[in-house]
């Protein structure tokens, strides 16, 4: 509740969802190529939204609360420093799956309203889910006026519901055929599955900036899981031909690196491709992996910090 009580979680949940219905609104001149434009530009603003959403997340729920001194009076409770760590963590993940669960919404709607050069802007779904934000933050508005209730939290869940409610309105509204007949081949449904795979890349990202929320404030910890980010996405060809020469020390740079190609599929939604399940479940174990071992290291970054 604290972390969706933030103005930006609310904003970066907002603009992002706004931005991947706004790609489906353009023409690009793709060549038939547009519908996969839009899914691979959606599925990028996910990524870079969960990035942003982790570090800013994981500051405001750790560093500021030991600036201010929030930390040390829980701690003065009889709770240890493993349990209130393990906490941030989980509201992180929950917050942030409110914040995927949106932009994967906003992104199967982009796969419906993508068209090519012949076809149209879908100006009915896009009525309808500007208008669901718009109703979200009227609802919102007026709990906090009549009720007194927090405005940006009210929103942040309304922007949630209403979302799910508008995608679920557009399925009994049919997608218009353009000016030559164009036949809509509908929502590919195979997003889902490859934003399952950025969540879990999110949560990677949030383990790595709650382990450099303990040391330092935000900008040093955007700064340190921007630069983790980049070096992830360029570790096989830096050191993954290089450890499969046997290098040992690339070897050992290349299981460090978090691997984000792992969690990177839209390649694998051209044509009639299909993700497997049984690559899911290997990624989940990835990544439960590695999150386990970025928390024990946050844990020990965090035993010895003083918090007076």
């Amino acid at each position: 509740m604290e972390l969706i009580r933030q103005p930006v979680f609310l904003l970066l949940m907002t603009v992002s969802s706004l931005f991947e219905v706004f790609l489906a609104c353009v023409n690009y001149f793709g060549f038939g190529d547009e519908p996969k434009l839009v899914k691979i530009s959606a599925l990028a603003v996910t990524l870079m939204a969960g990035l942003f959403g982790a570090v800013m997340s994981a500051s405001a729920s750790v560093a500021r609360e030991i600036r201010s001194g929030t930390a040390l009076a829980v701690l003065a409770k009889p709770v240890s420093r493993g349990q209130f760590l393990l906490a941030k963590y989980a509201g992180l993940a929950v917050a942030l799956a409110l914040l995927s669960l949106v932009n994967c919404i906003a992104a199967l709607l982009a796969t419906r309203m993508a068209f090519d050069a012949y076809g149209e802007v879908d100006y009915p779904g896009l009525a309808v889910f500007c208008g669901s934000l718009v109703l979200a933050y009227l609802i919102a508005g007026f709990s906090n006026f009549f009720l007194r209730r927090p405005f940006v939290s009210d929103a942040v869940l309304g922007v949630v519901v209403m979302v799910m409610v508008a995608f679920a309105v557009l399925q009994f509204i049919p997608r218009e055929a353009g000016r030559m007949g164009v036949d809509y081949k509908g929502i590919d449904w195979r997003v889902i599955p490859a934003s399952a795979l950025l969540y879990m890349a999110v949560l990677i990202l949030a383990a790595l900036a709650l382990a450099c929320s303990t040391r330092v404030e935000m900008v040093p910890t955007l700064a340190i899981c921007s630069a983790l980010f980049m070096m992830g996405l360029v570790s096989d060809y830096f050191w993954g031909t290089r450890a499969k020469g046997g290098s040992w020390w690339a070897s050992v740079l290349y299981a460090v690196t978090p691997n984000w190609q792992l969690f990177w599929m839209a390649d694998a939604l051209e044509g009639t491709k299909q993700i497997p399940l049984s690559y899911l479940g290997r990624a989940f174990g990835y990544a439960c992996a590695y999150i386990g071992a970025i928390l024990a290291l946050a844990l020990a970054l965090f035993e010895d910090r003083e918090l007076s």
